[in-house]
């Protein structure tokens, strides 16, 4: 308990504007590293890659929070708007990577979507993202009231699709996909009314803001 106070006290004191220069500083040095042969033979395959893995692994990183406070008494949520932020930069960044540099073209772009089942899950996690974005500001939360939060539940099936997407991507039964895939379920599963009525010891200190029932 007196660890969780700790933590969360030295939590208050930190900014959420790192994670924004830190995911923007990420992004220029994969494309620097991809531009400069950093990235292997096929760097637009592998900047495409880095940037959708980064997506995936902010939106775990924003589906933990809730469960985190809940169960061991941490209390991020003053980072998870960053976080949902980030995470959709990363999505735009992997989307542009793929329509620009690799596929250069908008009537390959829409068969792909239609014809390669990948794309078309990946598409439509995007498309789910895309609302929660543009209302990720303290304008829209005010505007829609009880409609803010209702809307921000988008974000566990657009996850679900990301790590289908992921795993649909790559070729065979590779660890990665199939762990994160497993992660955002697992994150997913602790919302279940059964368990998330379970009672857990929250220490002092970490109370949630109304902010999202994410």
């Amino acid at each position: 308990m007196k660890l969780a106070d700790d933590l969360n006290r030295s939590i208050r004191r930190l900014p959420a504007w790192p994670v924004y220069a830190g995911s923007a500083a990420y992004a220029g040095w994969l494309f620097w590293r991809g531009a400069t042969g950093g990235l292997g033979a096929n760097p637009v395959e592998a900047l495409e890659h880095a940037y959708g893995e980064a997506a995936l692994y902010l939106l775990i990183a924003g589906l933990a929070v809730t469960p985190l406070r809940r169960i061991a008494g941490i209390n991020l949520i003053r980072f998870r708007r960053a976080l949902g932020l980030a995470c959709f930069f990363f999505l735009t960044t992997h989307l542009l990577t793929w329509a620009v540099l690799d596929v250069q073209s908008w009537g390959r772009i829409w068969a792909d979507i239609i014809k390669r089942p990948y794309v078309t899950v990946g598409m439509a996690g995007l498309v789910l993202l895309l609302p929660l974005a543009l209302t990720s500001n303290d304008r829209s939360v005010r505007r829609l009231g009880s409609a803010w939060r209702r809307l921000h539940r988008l974000v566990y099936p657009a996850a679900l699709l990301g790590g289908v997407h992921y795993l649909m991507l790559v070729k065979g039964w590779q660890m990665k996909p199939l762990v994160m895939l497993a992660l955002i379920s697992g994150l997913l599963a602790l919302r279940l009314p059964v368990l998330r009525d379970m009672r857990w010891p929250v220490p002092r200190g970490a109370g949630v803001r109304a902010e999202s029932p994410r």
